[in-house]
């Protein structure tokens, strides 16, 4: 019998069975009426052509293959000098067989990290805070668990996950409150950031921070969704306000993402929107997909919650990468990436991780600047060149796989000679 998975996985497309890290499940009014019966299926490796007249229609063409796997609809805008293209398939809702939008708004899950860092980031420029600080002199008494040291904790080591500290997520109880019917009960729950973190505390570190990584040393380093409960933990102590208000000053009101929102309390997903499909751990042809496209977004908090679309994702990431959004001295830490230790959290070993955001490794010299996500019934990849002007943000409604389709999408666009 498979585990299952941690609450908002930032593994864009494997099966629901291990790691949907730090969102929570993301939840569904609609999970108490008769679900859908199609479950993920099974199918032979796809026929993808290799080449094709057209710019865009390799990509074009894993969509549709996403889509004849099962996952019910999938969108994806690509930006670069040539200008904007759009790709869909498959459906926004099963019942009325809605097409998907380009307008879709969606719960982008640990593609939030990337925000929250700026955040930190914006906040040191204005000399609110350094990055230098721990976690001690920000949350006194907070990280109180057996083994914890916070004092010797950096808001860094939270930013590029090598602080040691235990990932709420992976804690088998939590999940177990959000799979199979336990979401249904559980999925209007309200945490508090503290609760998070307290459960993490139960577990012992992973390791301590000066065993980490470091830029060009590799070390141990741990995705973590606590990392960036306790970041955004700081964000509201240094600012006097709510993690949304920082949010929303300091990313969505500059960059004009008007299709952007930080949900803060609320369960419900603005319009319009694609229905959220999740099997919610449970594997097979024969697993019961649910609706889940309502759910307490207290879950997942700074690490996961907040709620975007393509055009937006794409907007932040390249005015981001092409340096217009951070002063230089703050954007030369963003990307003063650290090795990571092993696979977790969605890419390969060799990848890098700087300051909420991850350098892919998508092919044999091929790298992108990006980060995944997945939250029951969301899964969003989003990267970019390291100038910002090629970009792509991509996003399926539903959380079951094959992460080779969705990294078959993003090697069309950044890497074509490897496809």
């Amino acid at each position: 019998m498979s585990r299952p998975q941690s609450f908002r996985r930032q593994q864009s497309f494997r099966r629901p069975s291990v790691a949907v890290v730090l969102a929570t499940l993301a939840a569904t009014a609609a999970v108490t009426g008769t679900a859908a019966q199609a479950g993920p299926s099974d199918h032979s490796p796809p026929r993808l052509p290799l080449k094709h007249p057209t710019p865009h229609a390799q990509t074009q063409a894993v969509l549709d293959e996403i889509v004849a796997q099962g996952t019910p609809g999938v969108i994806a805008q690509v930006r670069d000098g040539h200008g904007e293209w759009n790709g869909r398939a498959g459906v926004a809702d099963l019942a009325s067989e809605r097409p998907r939008s380009i307008h879709d708004r969606f719960r982008i899950a640990s593609v939030t990290k990337v925000f929250t860092a700026t955040v930190l980031l914006k906040l040191e420029a204005e000399g609110k805070l350094s990055l230098d600080d721990t976690v001690a002199e920000w949350l006194p008494g907070v990280l109180h668990g057996k083994g914890y040291r916070p004092g010797h904790i950096t808001l860094r080591h939270l930013l590029n996950h090598t602080s040691g500290v235990f990932d709420y997520n992976m804690d088998e109880g939590f999940r177990a409150r959000y799979a199979g019917d336990e979401f249904d009960r559980n999925r209007h729950v309200r945490w508090a950031p503290e609760q998070l973190v307290d459960i993490a505390l139960a577990h012992p570190p992973a390791f301590q921070p000066e065993q980490g990584s470091r830029p060009g040393k590799p070390g141990r380093w741990d995705y973590s969704d606590t990392n960036y409960i306790l970041a955004g933990m700081v964000i509201e102590k240094a600012t006097d306000r709510t993690y949304r208000q920082a949010v929303e000053r300091l990313v969505i009101a500059p960059l004009g993402l008007h299709g952007t929102s930080v949900p803060d309390l609320s369960p419900e997903l603005p319009a319009p929107h694609a229905t959220h499909y999740s099997t919610l751990f449970e594997d097979g042809p024969q697993a019961k997909v649910r609706d889940v496209t309502e759910f307490s977004p207290t879950v997942a908090f700074s690490a996961g919650q907040i709620i975007s679309t393509t055009e937006d994702v794409n907007t932040f990431l390249s005015q981001l990468l092409a340096g217009k959004v951070l002063p230089p001295a703050q954007q030369r830490q963003l990307l003063d990436a650290v090795p990571v230790d092993g696979d977790k959290g969605h890419g390969g070993p060799n990848d890098l991780y700087g300051l909420g955001i991850r350098h892919f490794e998508l092919g044999e010299g091929c790298w992108a600047w990006g980060h995944g996500g997945m939250i029951p019934g969301s899964a969003t990849r989003t990267l970019a060149t390291a100038d910002g002007r090629r970009v792509m943000t991509m996003n399926r409604n539903g959380d079951w796989g094959e992460q080779r389709l969705e990294d078959a999408a993003v090697k069309a666009e950044f890497c074509p000679s490897h496809v």
